[in-house]
């Protein structure tokens, strides 16, 4: 039997949502250990903290979400997870237009908040246990 393909899901949170973020990683971490994962600087910094094996691209403001968006085009993403804070944005934090519209195009979920982020887990989830059987 052929093994199926590693998921890889990327990370990118504004400030505001890092600890949200974290959070989501520590309470999934289960599901996670099995997958790939790409972050932005800061916030794959911070989720290596906690003991995740994470590829770090630049930080948001310096490009990591271009980066993340070119790796979505690619095919080299299943998922994005995309916490942004939409009350208290800063100037110099990414925005979502661009990964979405990237995501759209080439047909990858991405979440904006951790109940999407969720569901897509668990559909991963699923998808590899049906895999499996």
């Amino acid at each position: 039997m052929m093994n199926a393909p590693v998921k890889t899901i990327a990370l990118i949170a504004h400030d505001g949502k890092k600890p949200e973020m974290v959070s989501f990683v520590l309470r999934n971490k289960i599901k996670l250990e099995g997958l790939k994962l790409y972050a932005t600087g800061t916030t794959g910094g911070h989720i290596a903290k906690e003991g995740f094996e994470v590829t770090r691209l630049l930080s948001g403001p310096k490009g990591g979400d271009a980066q993340i968006a070119a790796l979505v085009a690619t095919g080299d993403v299943d998922a994005v997870f995309f916490f942004r804070d939409p009350l208290d944005r800063h100037p110099h934090e990414p925005d979502v237009q661009m990964l979405l519209r990237v995501c759209d195009v080439h047909n990858v979920a991405l979440a904006t908040n951790p109940l999407t982020a969720q569901l897509i887990i668990d559909g991963i989830q699923y998808q590899e246990d049906e895999h499996d059987a």
